[in-house]
């Protein structure tokens, strides 16, 4: 038995075997607080002192810019602050406890024995720091956050805002870090009309290079951010991601099979096979799941695309195993990777996106009605099937053009819906949005990282994501119980 599973008021309590649990009374050992504050202040440290490193390993003489340095530096910044107001804010000033306090057991708490509040706590006010089973045992209690409608909305429409700030930002560091260092002056030169009819080796880079990639990393990421967030609410399955469904497999055994039969080798290439074999893929997964008359269920659907991801996974690992050219090609596009693509990709795949982000917009009131059961969704009157329909076609197109302009990149579609939902709620119609704009700009920072990770090459932004992400997610679901959807 542990002091902290003691609940308030119960800590010294005769037990069935008679012994009794002493709870200390008085301040926490400076030891134990001193330890906290160190792992508190790494946290905050640690984003500083990598981009300390990484702007001085983009010193002019290993090729970086001024540009480079300075959206390195100013994103550590803005890291370093965002991890103290989330530390220090609004975990101490709430629930009482910073990362270091939690591991170590101790609460901070005001003199009248309450948490102190996100203002408080970021202002250093007096408090008073014992151990948890000292302020659970004398009534302490973290603070329940209930807002009322009005508060709520204008929380959501802050949290929009400030996502299309940082989106912006990120646009705008995306087209200024690269290979070659250019200055503020070139790239504002590059963007802003009216164009020179002799471009500047600086203008070609922005204009054909960079900024087609980094409008192909906005796309990709805004449609995977919708895809994640619709088929989580279809399964009702928070750990399912667009693959669930099939579409990468199917994506990926199509590109296979032309690169094998066809003989088809370019990026360019691809996108139409890879996007054939994912809407084929959601039809075959529909129709099973559907099969045996009414709509598929969450259960079915789950399962149907599980077996035939399966078994296309294993046509795949068949076909590339058996010829070594299909292997090279194909290890190439399965990473995903916005690197070396442009228009050329990205406006073919326009209208299926546009297609997509209609559809999956359309479908967020019926998906806010389907989450409370679709026995409660009949009975009011709304069709299950036709917003099954909707959300799996609006989910295909989504996954399926992403997926066919970059190869599969899996994580976005997973972790992005967590992170939206923790400061929009439930309600689908600020949930669709909001994962669309965390998606994009996940999608363009680990691009960005790529970039100047492996100077003077790249990493591929499917490895970064993974590297960067995986981290991160098992991080937030610890903190956060996963939402039961």
């Amino acid at each position: 038995m542990r002091l902290s599973d003691l609940a308030s008021g119960e800590a010294v309590s005769a037990r069935a075997d008679h012994t009794r649990v002493q709870v200390p009374r008085g301040p926490a050992p400076l030891g134990l607080r001193a330890a906290a504050a160190i792992v508190d202040l790494a946290l905050v440290a640690l984003p500083l002192a990598v981009g300390a490193l990484v702007v001085h390993s983009l010193r002019d003489a290993n090729g970086g810019g001024t540009v480079d340095r300075v959206v390195f530096g100013g994103f550590a910044l803005a890291v370093a602050a965002a991890v103290l107001v989330w530390n220090r804010g609004l975990a101490q000033g709430r629930r009482g406890a910073s990362t270091g306090m939690a591991w170590l057991g101790l609460i901070a708490r005001g003199h009248d024995g309450r948490p102190l509040g996100v203002r408080r706590s970021l202002l250093f006010a007096p408090r008073q720091v014992v151990r948890r089973v000292t302020a659970m045992d004398e009534g302490f209690a973290a603070i329940e956050v209930d807002l009322p409608p009005a508060k709520l909305r204008l929380r959501r429409v802050t949290g929009l805002l400030a996502l299309l700030v940082l989106l912006v930002v990120l646009l705008l560091a995306s087209v200024a870090v690269g290979s070659r260092p250019l200055s503020f002056g070139e790239i504002w030169h590059g963007l802003i009309p009216p164009y020179d009819t002799i471009p500047t080796e600086a203008d070609l880079i922005v204009r054909d290079l960079r900024t087609p990639r980094t409008l192909l990393g906005l796309v990709t990421g805004i449609a995977l951010g919708l895809a994640g967030g619709l088929i989580q609410g279809h399964t009702r399955n928070p750990l399912a991601d667009p693959g669930i469904l099939g579409v990468s497999a199917g994506a990926a055994c199509a590109v296979v099979l032309a690169i094998t039969f066809l003989g088809v080798t370019s990026a360019v290439g691809y996108i139409w096979f890879a996007l054939a074999g994912a809407l084929i893929t959601s039809l075959v997964v529909f129709g099973l799941s559907a099969a045996g008359g009414g709509s598929p269920s969450p259960v079915s659907l789950v399962l149907g695309g599980a077996a035939v991801a399966a078994f296309l996974s294993a046509v795949t690992s068949a076909v590339v195993l058996l010829d070594q050219t299909t292997l090279d090609a194909y290890r190439f596009w399965i990473v995903g990777s916005v690197a070396g693509r442009g228009l050329e990709i990205l406006l073919p795949l326009l209208p299926f996106f546009a297609l997509g982000f209609v559809l999956a917009l359309v479908n967020a009131p019926g998906l806010n009605v389907l989450s409370l059961g679709e026995e409660v969704a009949r009975s009011l009157g709304t069709s299950v099937a036709l917003n099954r329909i909707v959300g799996v076609a609006a989910i295909t197109l989504l996954a399926g053009a992403a997926t066919a302009a970059c190869g599969p990149i899996a994580f976005i579609g997973l972790a992005v819906p967590h992170i939206a939902r923790a400061f929009t709620g439930p309600d689908y119609r600020w949930l669709l949005p909001c994962s669309a704009l965390v998606g994009a700009i996940m999608l363009i920072t680990c691009d960005i990282l790529g970039r100047v990770a492996a100077r003077p090459g790249e990493l591929q932004v499917g490895i970064v994501l993974a590297l960067v992400g995986s981290p991160f997610f098992i991080a937030l679901v610890r903190r956060r119980k996963l939402v039961t959807l």
